[in-house]
């Protein structure tokens, strides 16, 4: 038997003034986006603000539908929209947070495998880490790169093919 450790770093600031600015004005754009979440059913706001390369910023949220699984979770919406509007722009951050029936932040913004995975795809096509905002009620968590949310993930290269 092999046992192998991983090891990561991640940064944790106590209030979003500890963050450079230019990561503030992302949460609270994500912030922004959670309070227009369409979330009838579950109450579980989700905001995500994106800054690509070429310095855009765009948002997006949650969206619920009756016919569950149909609706589609705020990071997806934010980078499908970047992606569809500036095709090829490297994607240098995404903020993320959570509202669940208040205007204030959940315990802990925490994307999905899927969001997760989408994120890796984006990631591996410009090349780069994106950097990745958690906001919390308590704590604003900072990972640079999906490898730590998602050390095992999916790549093109487990297809068996080149693309």
């Amino acid at each position: 038997m092999k046992e192998i450790q991983l090891e990561f770093k991640i940064k944790i600031f106590q209030s979003l003034e500890e963050l450079p600015e230019s990561s503030q004005n992302l949460v609270l754009q994500a912030r922004e986006a959670a309070g227009r979440a369409y979330a009838p059913y579950s109450g579980y706001r989700v905001g995500a603000s994106v800054l690509l390369e070429n310095g855009e910023l765009i948002t997006g949220n949650n969206q619920e539908n009756a016919a569950y699984p149909s609706g589609l979770c705020a990071e997806r919406t934010a980078l499908f929209y970047a992606s569809s509007r500036y095709p090829g722009v490297a994607v240098r951050s995404i903020a993320i947070t959570t509202l669940s029936n208040s205007t204030l932040p959940g315990e802990f913004a925490k994307p999905c495998g899927g969001c997760r995975q989408v994120m890796a795809e984006y990631e591996d096509l410009s090349g780069i880490p994106i950097e990745i905002i958690l906001d919390g009620s308590t704590a604003i968590t900072v990972v640079d790169g999906i490898d730590t949310l998602l050390p095992f993930r999916f790549k093109k290269d487990d297809l068996g093919k080149k693309l």
